[in-house]
């Protein structure tokens, strides 16, 4: 997409701090940082959401994210890593793209950026229960 800022970073037309491109997909530093080193993991096709993705792409896709998310604990010395993504709403770039933020304690960022709920009693397991049938394979087989 000739617009996309992150097809432009991919394609080479836009400047960006690429750490690493595998087959499918390319990790760079987001320009703006919650931590130095918070990683920005996009698939080389536009993409917009994760569930417009291929399945085909999926797994190397979650493949280089969770290589940069070892990368950031290695290479930064982080304890840990915060990986995150948006689909649609939030999503500043309309281009699927996982955030790896390196992680240590006490580094002030606190759980989500939203606001947590609580469920009354017995809708969690109506919840559970609408997204197991919405996940239900054609085999009938739901996992649960």
């Amino acid at each position: 997409m000739s617009s996309c800022l992150f097809c432009a970073v991919v394609a080479g037309d836009e400047q960006a701090a690429v750490v690493t491109r595998t087959e499918g997909a390319v990790a760079f530093l987001d320009y703006r940082p919650l931590f130095k080193g918070h990683t920005l993991v996009v698939p080389e096709a536009h993409i917009e959401t994760l569930a417009s993705m291929p399945p085909p792409m999926v797994e190397p896709f979650f493949r280089l994210v969770q290589e940069v998310s070892r990368a950031v604990v290695t290479a930064l010395g982080a304890e840990g890593s915060f990986v995150a993504m948006n689909n649609t709403v939030s999503q500043s770039v309309p281009h699927l793209h996982a955030h790896v933020v390196p992680r240590t304690k006490g580094d002030g960022l606190r759980g989500f950026f939203w606001p947590r709920l609580r469920y009354d009693e017995g809708e969690m397991a109506q919840y559970a229960l609408r997204l197991s049938g919405a996940l239900a394979p054609a085999d009938g087989h739901t996992g649960s």
